[in-house]
């Protein structure tokens, strides 16, 4: 079997937006060799001149980049991990060749945590499950070094998983883009540690979303072509391909590509239907039918199909199970929106204020957007009493503090 290389500078340089060795070749000034000889199992040490913008360029430094110090320079060996957070460290930390001192149950007992992280995601308010899942993976850092084999590999898709969950919540939860970015490359190294294709296809089927919420489409394209690519090494699940569908929909949708964007919400709809012998992932727990349906709503609403988009929002109101709240409040904030584009504001106040009732129960910063983008589009209708309700209750103590505290 060949061997994989240097995976933590290919992971960067995927993150970075360089899909090929030729391409950060042109972006550095050397040539292609070098590169390759950079993602190869021993990649030299740069010269001072190309490694400062080789760091620069891709955002971190060399040894998390995965090359090891020539002999003479500064000590860089086993770090202390504990003392700093896990994203400073990162996977700086992780040696090539790790030394095997701790048990095999340390997988299992990593496992389990991260386990009990994704399914506390749904129900615990994100400032307390953040810190918890972040210390989780500084554990994980630490303990790689000391594993090998089948452990090292069951610890190092555990902590991409930690990683990607982490980013979730920076990104989704919390609204820190840039941090969630450099949350999800770490997330997208582990993966490639642990030699685990469709846990990388999530991981960049997430970075696509940090580009394609402030329109540029040709970045977000790149990173779901890298998704599609690490699926295809599988064997990737039909709801695993039918979410990066609506993933891509997501990002063209918020590029103004709607067309596009139903297109691929149809596919992803045939792809169910015809199912796959393979089954999904224990982590690809935030993709269902419903959640599907969700994104087609959105895109409808955006699209300007108003029935249809009413429609499609309060079938999935009827289909979404009572403990998926966070989801709950942005098909709300979307049926809210519907009605402030039909010309309906006390209707759009209703589906608004029923979603500030969820959001005071699970916050969730997407959900919060949602009924800030419909009291923008109530503004002509801001001296009815429907919408000033809403603004008593938009702009309230809980909900003002508890929104700018996130």
């Amino acid at each position: 079997m060949a061997r994989p290389g240097n995976i933590r500078l290919k992971a960067a340089r995927l993150a970075a937006g360089y899909h090929s060795q030729q391409a950060l070749a042109d972006v550095l000034g050397v040539g292609v060799r070098q590169v390759r000889r950079w993602e190869s199992d021993a990649p030299p040490w740069p010269q001072p001149e190309v490694a400062q913008a080789l760091t620069r360029t891709l955002g971190q430094d060399l040894e998390a980049l995965g090359f090891t110090p020539p002999s003479g320079a500064p000590d860089s060996g086993r770090r202390t991990v504990l003392a700093a957070p896990a994203a400073a460290v990162g996977l700086a930390a992780f040696p090539v060749q790790a030394v095997a001192v701790q048990p095999a149950t340390t997988a299992e007992d990593y496992e389990a945590v991260t386990r009990s992280h994704r399914r506390l995601y749904w129900s615990v308010a994100p400032v307390t499950l953040h810190p918890a899942a972040l210390a989780h993976t500084t554990l994980g850092c630490a303990l790689l070094p000391e594993t090998a084999g089948q452990t090292r590999q069951r610890i190092a898709a555990a902590l991409a998983e930690s990683y990607l969950l982490v980013g979730r919540i920076e990104f989704f939860d919390i609204r820190e883009p840039d941090r969630a970015g450099h949350t999800l490359l770490r997330a997208l190294q582990a993966a490639g540690e642990a030699n685990d294709p469709l846990l990388g296809a999530a991981v960049l089927a997430h970075m696509a979303f940090i580009p394609a919420w402030t329109g540029d489409r040709e970045a977000a394209g790149e990173r779901m072509v890298a998704a599609r690519t690490y699926a295809r090494r599988g064997p990737a699940s039909a709801e695993l391909l039918a979410w990066l569908d609506a993933v891509e929909a997501e990002c063209e949708t918020r590029c103004g590509n709607t067309r596009m964007a139903l297109h691929l919400i149809g596919h992803a709809e045939d792809v169910l239907a015809t199912g796959s012998e393979h089954a999904s992932p224990q982590w690809l727990d935030w993709f269902s039918p419903a959640r599907l349906a969700a994104f087609k709503g959105n895109t409808q609403l955006r699209a300007g199909h108003l029935p249809q988009a009413r429609e499609t929002l309060l079938s999935v109101l009827d289909a979404l199970d009572p403990t998926e709240e966070k989801q709950t409040t942005v098909v709300l904030g979307d049926l809210a929106a519907v009605e402030a584009s039909a010309g309906d504001p006390e209707a759009a106040c209703r589906y608004a204020l029923r979603a500030l009732d969820q959001l005071e129960r699970t916050w969730y910063a997407m959900g919060m957007d949602r009924i800030r983008e419909v009291r923008r589009a109530l503004a002509p209708h801001q001296q009815q009493q429907c919408v000033r309700e809403l603004d008593d209750r938009l702009y309230g103590w809980t909900t003002t503090v508890s929104a700018l505290a996130r």
